[in-house]
């Protein structure tokens, strides 16, 4: 294989002069890595898109838009917002689908200073009810499904102005997003510093409570340049190696978004990567594999971002043998590890489409490894190296680097590094010291710097790229009067990568029936959160010596009976 190409090439694309060059700053008091060349922010990034004025941007199910079209919609709700008083800081939140209408609100706000808070949208109206408190956004766009969540809770709006985005009537109290596009008007002409927040994403908290994630405009801006690094340099050590040069003018991408916009993997990576490109994002309604095998028939997409189990359902679907993907070149899988053996089908499956990785999390804004091609089927176990505006390094419980090659929790500092959490200092000391991200995650790295993510220190689900932390169902599960004690941990499985399960032990008298316990659930946890499998016991949960519940020894018993 081409891994001293690879270095080679590493060298030359972040060294002195290089277009990656990679320099060293003093961020917000860590002397970080970063990128030389980088735009100062994310205005800069969309700004530049004006040069494609005529190709298509945005397209949903008949709709198509054009760049120009979508300049002048963010346009016209950057100057909207800031009739309404919102100034560069101030927050702004979006509650909805995969429309159209959210990447436009989430240009306008990044390009004119305001931060963009991502609200999940399978958020229950209680979850809803803590972010809105949490980010205290001047502004709220939802769709009619946020909409009725947040009117179970009226005392929820507060201060906060309401726009509806395809609303089946008109709504007194809220602005419709015909009025918004109306107001016509500018770009406010403001300077962006790269320190301040571009976006706030949710990520699910140890304490039962989500963490806003500070994601500044460097962050976002360095993972857009990590990702342009990884295409170049694979690409430019396969030439060098081969002799085989890529097409002197690449075709336009035509990018299938298949996962959630309030997430770092279509937001930060898909979206990014294709509108720097002048390509098209094609949305879906909901994932469906059937859906988009027609859809990348249909619009000749060149690349599906989503979650591993995507990528299996779309090429074992009855329809494939049928469908014309010629025009695919990449099979993307983020938010979850690629199972090996998928590695090797997704390439062999597509002739004309690689498969690709990339490990990473919001607290890095998008990647920190990525990994394709001829070296991903070479070694499909692994994530890929660090991008190169990362120091990576795995260290023992006390933070202590390990020798090369031996296992520890991955920590990784450079310049596409959170700042914290909104309101959480706590939670923000605890993840970065001295700039250092804590992963979560046991990985080891072998002598070409490639990455493998072994196991996961947290107690954590990562159920179809998301993050479902045990503790916070744990408390979902209390709050039912019959529950003595319960613990949750995440079982393999097929479709999902993992799935959620509890073992519980009621009080006594109690009766108790898993549907039931859902029922009670749902009504404080999004769907996805719920244990698909849950386990009454007939006697306490085993605990360590210092009382806690033995999780991974109760995993192990209930994978045992599941056979």
């Amino acid at each position: 294989m081409y891994y001293s190409e690879l270095r080679q090439v590493r060298d030359e694309l972040t060294g002195p002069g290089g277009p990656f060059e990679i320099v060293e700053a003093d961020i917000l008091g860590n002397r970080i890595r970063t990128y030389k060349n980088a735009p100062p922010s994310v205005r800069e990034v969309w700004l530049s898109t004006v040069v494609f004025a005529e190709r298509p941007y945005l397209i949903y199910q008949d709709e198509r838009m054009t760049y120009a079209e979508a300049h002048a919609q963010v346009n016209a709700v950057a100057a909207w917002m800031a009739e309404q008083g919102v100034q560069p800081g101030d927050r702004v939140a979006i509650a909805m689908r995969n429309y159209p209408e959210w990447m436009l609100i989430y240009w306008a706000c990044v390009a004119s200073g305001v931060t963009a808070v991502g609200m999940n949208a399978w958020w229950t109206t209680e979850e809803m009810a803590f972010a809105l408190k949490d980010s205290e956004p001047k502004i709220l766009f939802l769709d009619a499904e946020r909409l009725t969540r947040f009117r179970e809770k009226p005392e929820l709006a507060g201060s906060v102005k309401l726009v509806g985005v395809r609303l089946d009537k008109t709504e007194p109290d809220i602005t419709p997003w015909s009025e918004v596009i109306a107001h016509g008007g500018e770009m406010p002409a403001v300077t962006v510093d790269s320190e301040s927040d571009a976006c706030i994403f949710y990520t699910s908290g140890t304490t039962g409570f989500p963490k806003g994630a500070q994601l500044t405009h460097r962050g976002c801006v360095a993972n857009l340049f990590n990702m342009l690094y990884a295409a170049a340099s694979s690409a430019l050590a396969v030439e060098r190696a081969t002799g085989v040069a890529p097409p002197a003018t690449p075709p336009v991408p035509v990018t299938l978004v298949t996962t959630p916009l309030f997430h770092v993997t279509a937001n930060n990576c898909a979206a990014y990567g294709v509108t720097a490109a002048g390509g098209a994002m094609v949305l879906m309604y909901r994932w469906d594999a059937g859906d988009a095998l027609k859809i990348i028939e249909r619009e000749r997409v060149t690349g599906m971002s989503g979650v591993p189990i995507m990528a299996r359902e779309l090429i074992t679907h009855p329809d494939f043998p049928n469908t014309d993907t010629s025009s695919l070149l990449a099979l993307s899988g983020g938010g979850a590890q690629v199972p090996p053996d998928q590695v090797l089908k997704i390439d062999e499956a597509v002739e004309t489409a690689r498969p690709t990785t990339g490990y990473g999390m919001t607290e890095t804004c998008g990647i920190i490894t990525s990994l394709g091609g001829d070296f991903y089927v070479d070694r499909p176990d692994s994530a890929g190296p660090a991008m190169p505006v990362y120091e990576a390094k795995c260290v023992d419980d006390d933070g202590n680097e390990v020798p090369l090659g031996q296992t520890g929790e991955l920590w990784v500092r450079g310049a596409a590094v959170i700042k914290g959490y909104i309101n959480r200092p706590d939670a923000t000391a605890e993840s970065i010291t001295d700039g250092w991200l804590h992963t979560g995650d046991i990985a080891r790295m072998d002598e070409d710097g490639f990455i493998y993510i072994v196991d996961r220190k947290k107690d954590m689900v990562l159920r179809g790229g998301e993050n479902v932390y045990c503790v916070e169902v744990e408390a979902a599960i209390y709050r039912h009067p019959a529950v003595a004690e319960c613990s949750v941990f995440g079982v393999p499985d097929d479709r999902m990568g993992e799935e959620v399960a509890a073992a519980i032990f009621l009080k006594s008298g109690e009766m108790l029936d898993a549907d039931s316990l859902r029922e009670e659930m749902a009504k404080h946890i999004a769907k996805h959160k719920l244990p698909r499998f849950v386990w009454f016991v007939d006697e306490p949960l085993p605990r360590n010596a210092s009382g806690k519940f033995l999780r991974r020894e109760l995993r192990d018993t209930f994978a045992a009976q599941m056979g």
